[in-house]
């Protein structure tokens, strides 16, 4: 047996253990192993144990395949990997991780039971995203050697770790597996103790959101994870993401943090009870929120959610010319995107010069697009000609389609519906590009409401895929048939959903976003490493705070401040730090600093 380090910051953690192989444990094992450590797996099932060294010859063999491994280092991996069902296998360990269910009991029994089998200097860690670290260290006899070592799923692919220290734990103990860490070739990011950590604990209120979304009928769950992955860039919708997680762990996830914050947010949605106790707990069983080709399968096939094929039950309305109110730079992406689908485009603002201006821009980006070889000089001069820029809205009187894309702020909006009003002809659809406010106030400032919905376009209107399509209550049939059949023809991918504030995108990101902002408020975790953990744990294209400063902090704060207002919830309530850094000026990179400094240009 190898005598204990004198520094516990030194110890190599050449061996370690696992306690658990079920994918997490599996995929661990193989990060391990591929790293030069000797992996002792442990599981209470010799069948499990079985399964988990199948896998693990498959994935190498795969990788063998793909030239990431020789033949010779392959055999080395697996000949570095060992597995019984007796903890007492754990006693050369330098390391334990335990990543068996998310149970207070059965992680008692483990750490208990390895208290007494493994060295006085041997660093237990577990595998939790739920439960407290500080309290499974309070029932074990060295509790200064015992930590949190979050890996995300798959561990060989994903690059986060957190490593999580409770008030018990020793700076040494943290130090030694922080540097295990990165000789594993990952990306430790510390963090103190609470149920979700960092990345979990963002991730999994915006998947609680997104449930409680579908529960209310307010968008299908085909259109909720279109819009987050199109509108947002994700790698895949919160629903699907849920499915892949299991509902169950989901629930216990958020029964965890919801005792800690009794932040409504935090609280299951009854829908993710529903399903976990009907045993629809996602992929792993074959169906969740969606139906799958079999237990473990991603490949989701019809069932009676699916929605129908083929064409709209209701004909939409002939259009042939778009008018586009407005001059700025959503107005112009737009009218490029109308012009590109073959419209005939009025491009209308409150001078001649600006909308000349507008249309200038234009010019750039379609030259910006030949440059790219995306088109060629004759498609981009055939697109610009079939805009027409305008210095009043009297040009409008016959297009088929208006669309507003004017400041976002009511009155202003009203105004220009007023207007619209009387200078549209009969039967011409009016639609806002509001991202904020009711859709349904713009329309009762017509006299015919029934012809107004919104189309929500994302920024820039050129790159991005998708448009939320907005009903009122009082929008006509034939006019939502006439947006979707629109959106097509525009290359769009349009989702449908109800006039409530925030829409589907907005509704999911933002509460997200604010949360974020919470965590750096209570010193939690650095603007860096939520950044790093949502980035390389959750997927996303940007960290929270470096879309923050791209949104614009006063452009955010307006937002929450309508959610907040609409669904009264005070868990919606702008953080007050968002608040501080908007009455100081701090917007963003529009002013060169908000949550961080940027380079004057």
């Amino acid at each position: 047996m190898a005598t204990p380090q004198s520094d516990p910051s030194l110890s190599p953690l050449r061996t370690v253990a696992v306690v658990g192989l079920g994918t997490m444990g599996t995929g661990i094992t193989e990060v391990l192993a591929r790293a030069g450590r000797h992996v002792i797996g442990i599981d209470i099932s010799e069948a499990q144990a079985a399964r988990s060294v199948a896998a693990l010859e498959t994935s190498t063999a795969r990788a063998v395949a793909r030239g990431r491994l020789t033949e010779q280092e392959r055999a080395d991996v697996l000949a570095r990997v060992r597995t019984g069902t007796d903890l007492t296998a754990a006693a050369d360990a330098d390391l334990v991780i335990e990543v068996v269910p998310e149970s207070y009991d059965i992680k008692h029994q483990i750490f208990r039971e390895l208290d007494g089998v493994v060295r006085p200097d041997t660093v237990l860690a577990t595998g939790t995203n739920a439960l407290s670290v500080t309290r499974l260290a309070a029932a074990s006899a060295r509790p200064e050697r015992v930590l949190g070592l979050h890996f995300f799923n798959p561990a060989p692919a994903m690059k986060l770790v957190e490593v999580v220290s409770s008030v018990l734990t020793a700076p040494g103990a943290v130090a030694a597996v922080t540097d295990l860490a990165i000789e594993l070739g990952k990306e430790p990011v510390a963090v103190g103790d609470r149920p979700g950590f960092v990345a979990d604990g963002l991730l999994f209120g915006y998947l609680n959101q997104a449930a409680a979304m579908y529960e209310a009928k307010y968008a299908s769950r085909e259109d909720i994870d279109a819009a987050m992955r199109l509108g947002c860039g994700l790698p895949m919708g919160p629903l699907a993401l849920l499915d892949l997680i299991g509902v169950d762990t989901a629930r216990t996830v958020l029964d965890a943090m919801y005792a800690e914050s009794r932040d409504r947010l935090h609280a299951p949605a009854p829908i993710l009870k529903q399903l976990s106790e009907a045993g629809l707990t996602g992929r792993k069983s074959g169906r969740g929120f969606y139906t799958y080709e079999a237990p473990g399968s991603a490949t989701v096939v019809r069932d009676a959610g699916t929605p129908l094929d083929g064409a709209a039950l209701t004909p939409g309305r002939p259009v042939r010319s778009v008018g586009v109110a407005g001059s700025g730079t959503m107005a112009s992406g737009i009218a490029e995107v109308f012009a590109k689908g073959g419209y005939e485009v009025v491009l209308a603002a409150r001078s001649e010069e600006k909308a000349q201006a507008a249309k200038a821009r234009i010019g750039k980006s379609l030259d910006r697009s030949v440059g790219k070889g995306r088109m060629t000089a004759e498609a981009a001069a055939a697109t610009l000609d079939l805009i027409t820029p305008a210095g009043s809205y009297d040009a409008f009187s016959d297009v088929d389609l208006a669309v507003e894309a004017v400041a976002e702020d009511l009155e202003v909006k009203r105004q220009l519906f007023q207007t619209l009003d009387k200078v549209c002809k009969p039967g011409a659809v009016l639609a806002t590009t509001t991202s904020s406010l009711p859709v349904v106030a713009c329309a009762r400032a017509t006299s015919r409401p029934r012809d107004v919905i919104g189309m929500h376009f994302f920024n820039p209107a050129p790159a991005m895929k998708l448009v939320e399509v907005v009903r009122t209550v009082l929008t006509a049939e034939d006019v939502h048939a006439t947006v979707r059949e629109v959106c097509a023809k525009i290359r769009k991918h349009p989702v449908d959903c109800g006039d409530r504030a925030g829409f589907i995108v907005n509704a999911l990101l933002f509460p997200y976003l604010n949360n974020a902002i919470k965590m750096v408020e209570e010193h939690y975790a650095s603007l860096d490493d939520i950044d790093a953990a949502m980035k390389l744990g959750g997927g996303y294209p940007m960290g929270p705070f470096e879309l923050l400063d791209v949104v614009g902090l006063d452009v955010s704060l307006a937002i929450e401040k309508v959610l907040h207002r609409e669904f009264r919830d005070p868990g919606l309530a702008p953080a007050p730090l968002l608040e501080h850094l908007v009455a100081a000026g701090c917007l963003g990179r529009k002013t060169g600093r908000g949550f961080r400094e940027y380079a004057r240009r």
